[in-house]
């Protein structure tokens, strides 16, 4: 007796530790169960090609097969094998029908003819069972055409040039279960035509131009199962009940036609549709009693069309809707309550759907849901309970990190750092370097100040990538719209306008006294000042007008997690596309234009003076130097902006953009010109190496005295006039040479006076 209680002890042992019993595991919200144990993963390691459960739980079921393939192969296997008298009768390979044509094949009681240049439908023994006449020149069918042919199931009358279609053209077609009429130029088909098909299941009339029907253009067709109509011309549907001659109707296809309007009365009638597609039609309004009678639908498909208000209750009966698809709709709104009756629906589709009010509690309902499909990876984090949901980067970022690559989290560190030291030790050498144009000094250290911006700008993106480490997308949405963004957004772009104008102002200054030095006027400092102070007020205004009207702008520097414009994905959004093309294709595209014809035109300049001044054999080093250095500033500025001009212009002809790009453009090219100008205009010329050098020379000569103990040290101060590197900086020491102004040399070469300019 004292048995009973051990036993229950090991059923309850048994129950609570057996592998099936994590069937009934409990994950915390976003996330699931690796199968029948009790290991749980967050929703990002789902179905992401990596076996993260070790018994590849998490890779099962992860095709989106609900609606039309589940109910397809569902219906018709079942089906077939069940009405089916001898599914397993092997076929003859014997032709078994008589007075077959000379271009036709005859296998058992099939006549194919594809391809026959037929101009009518041939003459057969009427024992035929299919017949395919695909690809032929048939142009009308007659009247009792096919009337002898009592046992035919299958006719496939595809891409011929049928406009007529005769009403008693299929007459005497009573065991006929499938009809093929595709791409064919049939406009119109007469009520009654298919009155004798009791027994049809397919009506495939894809790609025709058919533009009315009605009820009666279906009567007779008891039997039938799945209706096409594709690519047709229809520009409404028949307010009767379209379904009335169709009882047994599942499946109903009306994609890429012209219809305008759904309205209350047109499936009254279909009590038996699973699936019902709309997409790529021009509908603008639904009623909100539409699909009040389809009860059993099984998949909706609305997308592409111009639907701009969803009833609220216009999803309210579809009790067994597996499968919502409104993607690509310009819908302004959707209700929080919209989906709340759609208790089984798995799969949801809201692509290229701007969802200004999401919020979870629009999904919650939704408890049996898979799969959902969104505009912004970021709306994910709004349904977490769905296993798999997409998006799930938009090419910057991910669900886990604000910079989905590793490469790109390594890098915003190293161009930030090379950035902001480049430009800071510049601004703060540029002081011990004595120039003569001391103008060009100050717009070179204005120059920097600006490329020092972008530094910061990675650095502090950087540095919300590290905060958001391994949740990202839980902070997503209010990272891209808090004033940290916004603010880090506006930085980027005041940096990028700054640099560049001021780029566009020493090249043409540098142009103006080399390639017209007689008319060069000298640089005043209070000229000077009041150009770089406009430069400066120029950025401001561009950078931070979007942040001013946020009615017109809307989240300008929120389209990704990095904050920076490049290019718009909202269509709808007009005002920051507009404005996006005036910085990038009007701004800089200008400004890069003025520079390459700039440089262009000195180089010509110099080129030209060393001929008339018969200094060729020795000006040809000169010029090649000069060369080189015009190629990298011209080569690092095309580096640059090429590949963002190439993109806003992609952009703006609606050309996809894969995401994966601007990430690249925004990390690696944008900060180019940031990180080189420093080299370019400082690091590289002939005065900052002479200090170095005069450093190092310092150095030695200092270890010299200290080892002799006999002679003082000399430190002469680091002033050293400014000019182009032409010829590499010779061994030994070079003395300072003192020159006038660039601009009032007038007995001097053109590539002389290129020189004194840096």
């Amino acid at each position: 007796m004292t048995s009973g209680p051990f036993f229950f002890c090991i059923f309850i042992i048994g129950k609570y530790f057996t592998p099936g019993s994590a069937q009934n595991v409990s994950c915390p919200l976003g996330s699931f169960p690796c199968g029948n144990t009790t290991k749980c993963l967050p929703q990002v390691l789902h179905c992401n090609g990596v076996d993260d459960c070790g018994n590849q739980a998490d890779e099962k079921n992860c095709g989106d097969n609900n609606g039309w393939s589940l109910q397809f192969d569902k219906y018709f296997a079942t089906y077939y094998k069940l009405t089916s008298t001898s599914p397993w009768v092997a076929k003859s390979s014997e032709c078994l029908v008589g007075s077959v044509p000379m271009p036709c094949l005859c296998r058992d009681l099939e006549l194919d003819c594809d391809g026959a240049n037929l101009r009518a439908v041939p003459s057969v023994s009427s024992n035929v069972t299919v017949m395919s006449l695909q690809w032929n020149f048939l142009r009308a069918l007659p009247p009792n055409g096919f009337r002898k042919y009592h046992e035919l199931q299958k006719l496939c009358l595809q891409n011929n040039k049928i406009r007529f279609v005769s009403v008693s053209a299929f007459r005497g077609l009573r065991s006929l279960t499938k009809l093929y009429l595709s791409h064919n130029r049939i406009t119109f088909l007469k009520p009654g035509v298919f009155e004798d098909l009791h027994r049809l299941e397919w009506l495939i009339i894809e790609d025709n131009h058919l533009s009315r029907i009605s009820p009666l253009t279906f009567y007779g067709l008891n039997s039938l199962i799945l209706l096409v109509l594709m690519n047709n011309v229809l520009t409404r549907l028949p307010d009767k009940p379209l379904c009335q001659h169709m009882p047994r109707l599942h499946w109903l296809d009306f994609e890429g036609n012209h219809i305008h309007n759904l309205r209350n009365l047109t499936f009254v009638s279909c009590n038996n549709l699973t699936v019902l597609v709309m997409r790529k039609n021009k509908i603008n309004h639904i009623n909100e009693h539409a699909f009040t009678h389809l009860q059993k639908l099984y998949e909706l498909d609305l997308a592409i069309n111009r639907i701009e208000i969803l009833p609220r209750n216009i999803f309210k009966d579809l009790k067994e809707l597996s499968q919502l698809n409104i993607s690509y709709n310009p819908i302004q709104k959707i209700e929080v309550n919209q989906f709340d009756y759609l208790v089984k629906l798995k799969s949801l589709n809201l692509e290229g759907i701007e969802i200004t009010n999401i919020q979870q509690r629009m999904f919650r309902p939704l408890v049996n849901l898979t799969h959902i499909y969104f505009k912004k990876f970021q709306y994910c984090g709004y349904a977490p309970h769905v296993r798999s949901c997409k998006p799930n980067t938009d090419g910057i970022s991910s669900f886990e990190n604000l910079l989905a690559s590793i490469i790109q989290r390594v890098f915003v560190w190293v161009v930030s750092a090379v950035t902001c030291f480049g430009n800071i030790f510049v601004i703060c050498m540029r002081p011990y370097i004595r120039s003569e144009n001391k103008l060009h000094a100050l717009s070179i250290i204005s120059l920097c100040c600006a490329d020092c911006l972008m530094g910061v700008y990675l650095f502090v993106i950087g540095a919300f990538d590290l905060k958001f480490r391994g949740e990202y997308n839980k902070y997503a949405q209010p990272w891209k719209e808090s004033a940290h963004c916004q603010f880090m957004g506006s930085l980027a772009i005041l940096s990028t306008e700054v640099s560049v104008l001021l780029l566009t102002f020493l090249t043409l200054e540098k142009y103006i006294c080399i390639v017209y030095p007689f008319r060069c006027l000298r640089p005043r400092k209070s000229r000077t000042i009041t150009t770089l102070t406009f430069i400066w007020v120029i950025g401001f205004v561009v950078a931070f007008a979007p942040l001013s009207h946020k009615g017109f702008f809307k989240n300008y520097y929120g389209a990704n997690g990095v904050c920076f414009p490049l290019h718009s994905e909202d269509s709808g959004n007009t005002g920051a596309q507009i404005y996006s093309v005036v910085i990038f294709l009007g701004i800089n595209l200008v400004a890069f234009i003025i520079i390459v014809f700039s440089y262009g035109s000195m180089f010509y300049s110099v080129h030209q003076s060393a001929i008339t001044a018969a200094e060729i054999q020795k000006q040809v080093k000169r010029e090649m130097i000069l060369a080189k250095r015009f190629f990298l500033i011209v080569f690092t500025d095309a580096l640059c902006w090429i590949p963002i001009f190439i993109l806003k212009f992609l952009s703006l002809l609606q050309v996809e953009i894969p995401d994966t790009i601007s990430s690249w453009v925004v990390i690696f090219i944008l900060p180019i010109n940031s990180a080189l100008n420093p080299i370019i205009y400082t690091l590289t010329t002939r005065p900052f190496k002479e200090m170095i050098h005069q450093l190092w020379y310092n150095y030695r000569q200092r270890r010299s005295i200290d080892r002799k103990g006999t002679q003082k040290a000399y430190a002469p101060s680091f002033i050293w006039a400014e000019m182009w590197p032409l010829q590499e900086t010779p061994t030994e020491f070079m003395k300072p040479v003192v020159f006038t102004d660039p601009c009032d040399l007038s007995l001097v070469s053109q590539s002389s006076r290129l020189n004194s300019y840096s």
